[in-house]
């Protein structure tokens, strides 16, 4: 038996980094939504009750590294189950870029062993334990745009933002997150209007959800990699109505209200940057199935 399901990437229409914690993590507030660009994960049953992992990918983790793999261990260690499953995995999502695409891939491992396993678990169920595996595993298994807070496992969903063109752009750097947060100075960052950017998705405001994009660790990654600063002004230039890095980079996107705008901005980009996309946020109310047509085959 098999079964297949979409991982769709993140960004973060705001970022703001409240305290450190004394566990080591930093108390974040974030608004996170999702795009149309998604990996797909296969599942497929193995009687023997191993566990295995490829990666369309070769320079990705094929082993216990990968979130995937762990989200599948986790499962199969808290329910007893004795089938297996072989996961391949589909890249599309960069990686290692701010857009949790490793994190979706294990949010979409949980809710697809939930259906080949049978567990008959819930979504908050689920989500309680991709907190135990990252961040932003919760937050990937709700979907959709959500409020999340503590270390980004506390999500509570919001409004979605209107119908916008998305363009994300990569440059090929490789980024510390560690080196990030170490970086950041809370005394003198600049902190996200919150409250003000839910008040504007609930009324589907795209001006000012273009106005209020904050993200207090793009300051610490522009200063480390002017690559991204440079990304950002070129976007910028050829005329999104706003940029922002998302999550600790080094992705840039661009939200573009008017569609006639996204070939020029995406053509542009393509001239000093490989790696361009351009996507369309996921509203709830769109149709935008996790499983493929078949669902489980």
């Amino acid at each position: 038996m098999k079964y297949s399901i979409k991982a769709p990437a993140k960004i973060n229409l705001s970022l703001d980094v409240i305290r450190k914690r004394e566990d080591g993590y930093h108390e974040v507030e974030m608004i996170m939504t999702m795009v149309d660009l998604a990996d797909r994960v296969d599942l497929s049953l193995r009687a023997d009750g191993g566990i295995s992992i490829d990666v369309s990918e070769g320079f990705v983790p094929s082993d216990e590294r990968n979130f995937a793999y762990q989200a599948a261990s986790l499962l199969k260690k808290r329910y007893n189950v004795k089938e297996g499953v072989h996961i391949y995995i589909t890249k599309r999502i960069p990686v290692a870029a701010g857009l949790a695409g490793g994190s979706s891939d294990a949010a979409a491992t949980l809710k697809g062993l939930n259906e080949l396993w049978q567990l008959g678990l819930s979504v908050d169920e689920l989500a309680t334990l991709g907190a135990e595996i990252g961040s932003d595993v919760s937050f990937c298994v709700y979907g959709g745009t959500a409020l999340a807070t503590g270390r980004g496992e506390k999500i509570k969903p919001i409004a979605s933002p209107p119908p916008l063109w998305v363009i994300l752009a990569k440059p090929p750097i490789g980024l510390s997150t560690a080196d990030v947060y170490n970086g950041l100075k809370l005394n003198e960052a600049r902190h996200a209007k919150t409250a003000e950017m839910i008040a504007a998705l609930e009324r589907q405001d795209a001006a000012s959800i273009c106005a209020l994009l904050h993200n207090t660790l793009e300051d610490v990654t522009l200063r480390l990699y002017p690559e991204v600063a440079h990304i950002k002004e070129q976007m910028k230039r050829f005329g999104a109505n706003g940029v922002l890095m998302s999550g600790s980079g080094p992705t840039v996107f661009g939200i573009v209200e008017k569609e006639s705008r996204v070939n020029r901005i995406y053509n542009g980009l393509r001239g000093f940057c490989d790696e361009v996309y351009a996507v369309r946020l996921i509203r709830t109310s769109d149709t935008c199935p996790n499983t493929d047509e078949n669902g489980m085959l």
